[in-house]
């Protein structure tokens, strides 16, 4: 895993439409906030946009491809990120439509770990 602080600039231009967002360097790679909320990870030059089960599908059919990483007993492992649609690194009107789903997904997760419990 390795961040380039350059190519965070580039996700902040590219992604400017979305306003405030800010970058902070986590395990080698990055995380890019929106509010409180990660919504995006940079790892060797790739942007990897939060997912759930609604905006998943999509992604995959644009030809993205689903973050894993090799675990310490070799099981390739996986996480809810996919990689930024092709087509979008050079659009960032696209990229901006992608974000927001991928926003939408990590405002969709936070909910559900904020419900009140219930009592018995």
């Amino acid at each position: 895993m390795a961040y380039d602080p350059d190519f965070g600039e580039w996700v902040l231009e590219h992604f400017a439409g979305l306003g405030p967002m800010r970058i902070k360097p986590m395990f080698g790679a990055a995380a890019v906030y929106a509010d409180d909320l990660i919504w995006a990870l940079l790892d060797d030059g790739v942007v990897w946009l939060k997912v759930d089960e609604e905006n998943e599908p999509a992604l995959s059919a644009a030809g993205s491809r689903p973050f894993t990483y090799s675990a310490k007993n070799g099981q390739v492992m996986s996480m809810a990120y996919w990689s930024l649609p092709e087509s979008a690194a050079d659009d960032p009107d696209e990229a901006l439509t992608w974000a927001r789903a991928s926003i939408a997904a990590a405002v969709r997760k936070a909910a559900k770990k904020r419900k009140p419990k219930t009592l018995r």
